[in-house]
């Protein structure tokens, strides 16, 4: 996907997820909550979300 944000924490903000408890990582590396902001993105970048699931 294309997006216009610069930081993780704006691409997480866009997609909806401003204040969610989800699990990042930027091209397989692990970010913590608090670095998303400072976290830049790139072109090609492979960026995953993952929100926590309930079930059984």
């Amino acid at each position: 996907m294309t997006t216009d944000a610069q930081s993780l924490d704006e691409l997480c903000e866009a997609l909806g997820f401003a204040g969610a408890k989800i699990a990042t990582a930027v091209n397989g590396s692990f970010v913590a909550a608090p670095a998303r902001a400072r976290t830049c993105l790139a072109e090609a970048d492979e960026i995953e979300i993952v929100a926590p699931r309930q079930g059984g």
